[in-house]
C-alpha cells in the first residue's frame, strides 16, 4: 500500500546511495532568466551541453517589464538576463517561449496551459514556487543553481526523499471563500515552518470540489508552511484540463495516459508521517496581517495579540510594527494604497473571470493604484476576447502583460516605501514587493473588493 507521493517517487528512482540521497530522474525542467546563466556557464566550462534539451523548456518572467514589452528593456540587468537565456537557450536547441511569442508568461502558468505539466511526472526549476505543477498529481519542487546545473548535465539530481503528510479538507467552502483562503487558512493554523521536511498530499471533498486552477493556487503555497512541495491526486477535473491541450497526449497514446493517471492515487490504508484534517466551512476570507504568510486571519477577525500569537514576541512585534498595525486591532477598514492581482499563484485567467465578475458595474478607489497582470500571454487573450479587459477598464483598471511583476522586487513594478498593497501573491516578508512595501495576502476577490472600497474589506458584504 502506498501513497501517491510514493508511487511517482519510487518509479522515478535510479539509484539509492546507500545512507544518503538518492539518485532521481527528472521528466520536465522548466528555466527562467535569473537561475539559469551559472548553471549554463557550468556545463559549458566543462565542455558539456544540455543532455535531454527536448525535455527543458524555457520563458522570461521575474525581470520583464509588464507594459511596453515591444520595446527594450530598460534596465540593463534585466535585460542582459532576458538576452542571455535567448542565447543560451539557441545554444542548446531548448525550447524559448520569449518575450513577444504567442506562449510567453510565467513559467508555472504556461506549463499547465501547455499541457507540458502531467500527471505522474517529476518536474524542477530553478523557482520555489515550482510545487504549483504538484495540483496535476505529479512531483514538483524548486531546485538551487547547482542543481539545475546537474539536470542540465545528468537529467537526474540527488534527492534525499521526503516525509509524507496529508491534509484533507471535507466539507463545504462558504460564500467568497476561494482556494487562496484554503492555504492561508492551513499555513496560520501549522506556521510557515509545519511542513518542514515533508511532501504534502491535500485531500478531501473540498479539494475535490476545486477547479485546476484553484488547486494550482494550493499546491503554489506549499512552499509557503516550509514544505518540500505539495500535491493533489489526479481526477476526472484532471484530465479534463488536459484534454486537447498543446502538449498533451492525443489518440490512443490520450487512452493509454488517463489508463495511466487513474492509478495515481494513494492506496487506502497507506500511512503518512503526519496528518491534518480541518472542515471547510470553518474558513473564511483570510488576510494576512504581518510579514511571514503564517501570519493570517479571517478578515472579519482582530489581530492577535502577542500572548494568542504563541510566538517569538520580538519577532511578532516587529512584524508589526514594520506593517504600522496593533496587536487586537481589526484589520476590516485599514486604508490601502496598491493592488496587485496576478504572479503564479492568481494569474490564470480563473482569477481574472471572477475579479471582473465582482468590479463589473463598480469604480475603483481615486486613490487606489491597481496593477493587474495576467500570468500569460494566453491569459491576455482570453481577457479581450471574453470582453472581461473592457469590463476592467469601465471600472478604472487596465490590464498590463504578463510577467511576475509586482509579486517581487526584481522588475519595474515596485510598491513605494511604507505602501500598503493587497496582492494576490504568494510572499509577504519585508521588502519582498520593494523597499518599505507592506504587503497583505489575500485571494483576487479580496483584492478586488479592496481597489473598489480603498481599504480592507470583506468581499462578502458587497
Amino acid at each position: 500500500m502506498k501513497t501517491l507521493f510514493d508511487k511517482i517517487w519510487d518509479a522515478h528512482v535510479v539509484k539509492s546511495v546507500p545512507d544518503g540521497p538518492d539518485v532521481f530522474y527528472i521528466d520536465k525542467h522548466f528555466i527562467h532568466e535569473v537561475t539559469s546563466p551559472v548553471a549554463f556557464l557550468g556545463i559549458e566550462k566543462r565542455g558539456k551541453k544540455v543532455r535531454c534539451p527536448e525535455k527543458t523548456i524555457a520563458t522570461p518572467d521575474h525581470n520583464v517589464p509588464t507594459i511596453n514589452q515591444s520595446e527594450e528593456i530598460q534596465d540593463v540587468l534585466s535585460r542582459t538576463q532576458v538576452e542571455k537565456l535567448t542565447e543560451n537557450c539557441n545554444n542548446h536547441g531548448i525550447e524559448l517561449h520569449g518575450l513577444g511569442s504567442e506562449n510567453h508568461g510565467i513559467v508555472h502558468v504556461i506549463g499547465p496551459e501547455l499541457g507540458i505539466t502531467q500527471p505522474g511526472m517529476t518536474i524542477v526549476c530553478g523557482d520555489s514556487h515550482t510545487s504549483t505543477h504538484g495540483a496535476f498529481g505529479a512531483i514538483a519542487f524548486g531546485i538551487g543553481t547547482s542543481e539545475i546545473e546537474m539536470v542540465f548535465a545528468t537529467q537526474c539530481i540527488m534527492q534525499p526523499k521526503p516525509k509524507k503528510m496529508r491534509i484533507t479538507i471535507d466539507g463545504e467552502l462558504g460564500m467568497g471563500v476561494t482556494s487562496k483562503d484554503i492555504i492561508l487558512y492551513i499555513i496560520s493554523q501549522i506556521t510557515t515552518a509545519g511542513g518542514t521536511g515533508y511532501f504534502v498530499e491535500y485531500a478531501g471533498s473540498a479539494i475535490k470540489s476545486l477547479s485546476m486552477e484553484a488547486r494550482m493556487t494550493i499546491c503554489n503555497m506549499s512552499i509557503e508552511m516550509g514544505a518540500r512541495g505539495g500535491m493533489i491526486a489526479p481526477d476526472e477535473t484532471t484530465f479534463e484540463y488536459l484534454k486537447g491541450k498543446k502538449y498533451a497526449p492525443k489518440g490512443a497514446e490520450w487512452d493509454a495516459a488517463i489508463a495511466r493517471w487513474s492509478e495515481l492515487k494513494t492506496d487506502e490504508g497507506a500511512e503518512f508521517d503526519v496528518e491534518y484534517k480541518y472542515d471547510a466551512s470553518q474558513i473564511q476570507p483570510m488576510v494576512t496581517y504581518g510579514t511571514n504568510p503564517g501570519m493570517g486571519i479571517a478578515v472579519t477577525g482582530n489581530i492577535p495579540t502577542v500572548e494568542a500569537a504563541a510566538g517569538n514576541a520580538k519577532t511578532f512585534t516587529k512584524s508589526l510594527d514594520y506593517m504600522g498595525f496593533e496587536a487586537g486591532e481589526s484589520i476590516l477598514g485599514k486604508k490601502i494604497d496598491y493592488v496587485f492581482i496576478g504572479s503564479c499563484t492568481n494569474g490564470r485567467i480563473e482569477d481574472f473571470r471572477s475579479v471582473a465578475k465582482f468590479v463589473k458595474g463598480r469604480q475603483k478607489a481615486n486613490h487606489v493604484t491597481a496593477w493587474l497582470v495576467p500570468g500569460s500571454k494566453e491569459v491576455e487573450r482570453l481577457c479581450n476576447s471574453e470582453g472581461l479587459t473592457k469590463i476592467f477598464e469601465e471600472a478604472g483598471f487596465v490590464l498590463r502583460e504578463p510577467g511576475c511583476s509586482a509579486c517581487l522586487a526584481m522588475n519595474d513594478d515596485k510598491i513605494p516605501v511604507g505602501k500598503y498593497a493587497v496582492s494576490t501573491s504568494n510572499r509577504n516578508f519585508e521588502g519582498r514587493q520593494g523597499p518599505g512595501a507592506r504587503t497583505i495576502l489575500a485571494s483576487p476577490i479580496m483584492a478586488a473588493a479592496a481597489a473598489i472600497t480603498g481599504n480592507i474589506t470583506d468581499p462578502r458584504s458587497l
